[in-house]
């Protein structure tokens, strides 16, 4: 990236910001869980497969407090799957522009 021009890296960072505005806030913080539980009925099916399930949580980890736990409904996986996948695309997104940004301040130019 660094043999681009500044101009360049310009155009390539209004492109990151036009990617994080074609999201449209639509974020969501977490890592998701997939889990099979086993109910402990004698005879039961689950007894010699997963388990029950899949049962579909999200734990989200925040700085000096304990981690949340939430369980996600079926109905809710697809969209909360697609707003978590945003946030780890905002996420690098957002390191690319810093990168842009950090060549452009030693380059000694204009943000």
């Amino acid at each position: 990236m660094e043999k681009l021009s500044t101009n360049q890296l310009k155009r390539k960072r209004q492109k990151l910001i036009d990617k994080i505005n074609a999201i449209e806030g639509k974020f969501l913080r977490g890592s998701l869980i997939v889990s099979y539980k086993k109910c402990g009925k004698p005879g039961c099916k689950c007894e010699l497969g997963k388990g029950h399930g899949p049962k579909y949580s999200m734990t989200i980890n925040f700085p000096k407090r304990r981690p949340e736990h939430d369980y996600i409904l079926l109905e809710q996986i697809t969209l909360v799957k697609e707003y978590v996948d945003n946030y780890h695309k905002f996420k690098d997104i957002v390191e690319q522009i810093c990168a842009i940004n950090r060549i452009i301040i030693k380059r000694r130019e204009n943000l």
